[in-house]
């Protein structure tokens, strides 16, 4: 499908301000939406709400449904009397700027656990939120109960995998599912109150975007974790042992960025049996997705029509091999069942004609990086403005880069490029820009407005004009990413009316 010409901003929640040690869909996440429009914004995207699991990796979750418990509002709830006021007067020494993700944890769970408890005790004297709730477990219950029954017995194992549990309950024996629904039901209840929290806050910041006319792109990771109530759930669709430890792992191959390519190693789809189920459980995940969000873009989408496959126990990814993916029969199953698919396709990497041509079959736009454009990327020249289509999404840079002026400023760091390659780039997108002294952040979004691409995706951090240290993700890297958040104060007006002069200028 194609988008109408427009702009927006990349914005994780978590980063959002807020006194709680994380961002949430509290007041905050409505202040940014009051922003986007002031500065002539129609689209916020997002990276996966999902809970997260190892790193605190949003692509790396619990669930492929759930939302994410640390993003609920504390003072919502506060608002609604499940906590007090005095429950909020003592917080952390948190930092403002970044996450402490262990002390967030411990310390909004707490919280999370007593507002859950005051919850349900309500629910005998206030029959309109009885039935609110109750009708948000029969609307999710799919997924809903799988994945409380999968998140409180994991902390009932002390955090472990589902594979080291008691065989009996990672097999999923019917009468072990039983008794241990029985035996967490409080832990179970809870989890799902969190859940039917979560949406409500996050309809209300939806809504308050649809309102003044801004749409929300979410993201969808093409695996999802092993380590997940999804695969728990359903083993019989990925490739696991007899003890359920994945068979074939995922990743990418050696490419001219890394001689032993990357092993990602979620389990890898049994796409017959996934066909053989006409499509389900795509179908389930998707309208769940969209469920969330106006917009999807689609993380590795080129692993729909191939996908490298590696065995399990390999630490690279050399001996990987690429295997057909059902592609087209997928998608066309997909728009049968959903209509439209308003999907953006993350054709980055080495993409074959093949992979295109299923994009260009359905319409769907793919992705340019402007800071790939002028060094020895091989997909350099479409980077490109001047090479432009028009049905595509245009960024500076995405989560995985660093920022604007970090990559502008920081020299080779911690990327491939040696000092001469780094020159030449530099010189490059110098004259290609026709760079004579202004913030390179601003130069590079006007090249992006100015240019024909329907879609141009701005960075927050792009717009404050911030350096590496307010890079989110670093890819290989352990520890130190999905941190990044901002103050308002770092928000100044003039921001705000640049973005919106250049918005109105070409017309987005």
């Amino acid at each position: 499908m194609r988008f109408e010409r427009s702009s927006g901003v990349i914005l994780h929640p978590t980063s959002l301000p807020g006194p709680y040690g994380i961002g949430d869909l509290g007041p905050e996440a409505i202040s940014f939406v009051e922003f986007l429009a002031e500065a002539g914004q129609k689209i916020w995207q997002v990276l996966p709400l999902n809970p997260t699991g190892y790193g605190n990796s949003p692509y790396q979750c619990f669930s492929a449904y759930a939302g994410n418990p640390l993003l609920i509002s504390l003072d919502l709830l506060a608002g609604q009397g499940l906590l007090s006021r005095e429950d909020l007067a003592v917080v952390p020494n948190l930092p403002t700027r970044s996450i402490d993700y262990g002390a967030v944890i411990n310390y909004r769970f707490k919280l999370l656990r007593k507002a859950a408890v005051h919850f349900f005790a309500s629910l005998d004297c206030e029959d309109a939120r009885r039935a609110e709730y109750e009708k948000f477990c029969v609307e999710q219950s799919a997924w809903l109960g799988e994945y409380a029954l999968f998140m409180a017995a994991k902390d009932a194992h002390g955090g472990t995998r589902w594979t080291e549990w008691e065989r009996e309950l990672a097999g999923r024996e019917p009468a072990t599912l039983a008794r241990w629904r029985e035996r967490l039901a409080d832990e179970i209840a809870a989890y799902m109150f969190w859940q039917f929290e979560f949406f409500r806050q996050w309809d209300a910041v939806r809504e308050a975007a649809r309102r003044r006319g801004i749409r929300i792109m979410g993201d969808v990771p093409i695996y999802v974790a092993h380590d997940s109530a999804d695969v728990w759930a359903s083993p019989q669709l990925f490739w696991l042992d007899e003890h359920g430890n994945p068979l074939k792992v995922s990743g990418v191959p050696p490419d001219y960025f890394s001689a032993t390519g990357q092993l990602w190693g979620n389990p890898t789809y049994r796409w017959e049996r996934i066909q053989a189920d006409g499509y389900r459980w795509w179908t389930a995940r998707l309208r769940g997705v969209l469920r969330l969000f106006d917009l999807v873009r689609i993380d590795h989408f080129r692993g729909f029509e191939a996908y490298f496959e590696i065995p399990a126990g390999e630490t690279t990814a050399v001996n990987g091999t690429w295997i057909k993916a059902p592609g087209v029969e997928l998608f066309e199953t997909l728009q049968r069942e959903l209509g439209e698919l308003p999907i953006v396709a993350e054709n980055l990497g080495v993409i074959t004609p093949e992979v295109e041509a299923i994009r260009r079959r359905f319409g769907f736009p793919g992705m340019a990086i402007l800071q790939f454009a002028f060094g020895t990327d091989p997909q350099g020249p479409s980077f490109r403005p001047h090479n432009y289509e028009r049905n595509l999404v245009a960024y500076t840079g995405g989560h995985d880069n660093d920022t604007t002026v970090g990559w502008w400023t920081s020299g080779i760091a911690d990327s491939t490029r040696n000092e001469e390659e780094l020159q030449s780039e530099r010189e490059f997108a110098s004259t290609y820009l026709n760079l004579r002294g202004e913030q390179i952040q601003w130069v590079m979004i006007r090249a992006l407005m100015a240019s024909v691409a329907d879609t141009v995706m701005i960075p927050m951090q792009d717009v404050l004009g911030l350096g590496r240290e307010a890079r989110m993700n670093l890819p290989g890297s352990m520890g130190g990413n999905w941190q990044w958040r901002y103050e308002w104060e770092q928000l100044h007006p003039e921001m705000t009316r640049r973005l919106k002069a250049l918005t109105e200028l070409y017309g987005r």
